[in-house]
């Protein structure tokens, strides 16, 4: 019975974190710097501080669901509600189903799921972004690296599989970022 929580898992995902805090601090996310509503463009346009609190809720929604899961039926029940949060996040119903970019709440999924792994990936995020400058850079090179990490450190191999199904969903808002790194007009982090 735990699958009828898959739509809670998707409100909780839909949480509008960074129109949230970015309109606390009078502007609207999705008007200035990429116009993308997650940490990195709040990044971008208000600072680490205030990207470092949406990183933080966004990452709660995938901690929250995928831990609800976990804790009621195991690792598939985590997984599945983990990936709910991650398409409300990407695809809220609030907002015309334009949302964020699915790393921060696919991030808090694996913390929960797979936490050594999100840990060494977040040291090579860190390491990435601050030589590169771009967000984007380093959250693609976690999102290649994730399920290899996940093949490393489980045995199931649906887990493998399931990390590459939610990893594809993320690469996929990346595409844009993907052009503009090959074209060299990225935005940086400040």
């Amino acid at each position: 019975m735990w699958w009828l929580l898959i739509p809670i898992a998707y409100l909780v995902g839909t949480f509008p974190s960074a129109m949230w805090v970015a309109r606390a601090n009078g502007i609207d996310i999705r008007q200035v710097g990429s116009g993308n509503p997650g940490a990195s463009n709040v990044t971008r346009v208000l600072g680490w501080k205030r990207g470092i609190w949406v990183f933080v809720l966004d990452a709660a929604k995938g901690v929250i669901a995928a831990g609800a899961g976990l804790l009621i039926d195991g690792r598939a029940a985590g997984y599945v509600l983990g990936a709910a949060a991650i398409v409300g996040h990407v695809f809220p119903i609030w907002t015309k189903f334009r949302g964020g970019k699915g790393v921060a709440t696919g991030a808090g999924v694996f913390i929960v799921l797979s936490p050594l792994v999100i840990l060494a990936l977040a040291v090579i995020w860190l390491a990435v972004s601050r030589l590169t400058k771009k967000a984007s850079l380093a959250s693609i090179i976690g999102i290649v690296l994730l399920p290899i990490g996940v093949g490393v450190v489980r045995q199931e191999w649906w887990e493998v599989f399931a990390t590459i199904g939610l990893c594809l969903l993320v690469m996929a808002r990346h595409l844009g970022n993907i052009r503009r790194l090959i074209g060299r007009r990225e935005h940086a982090l400040t």
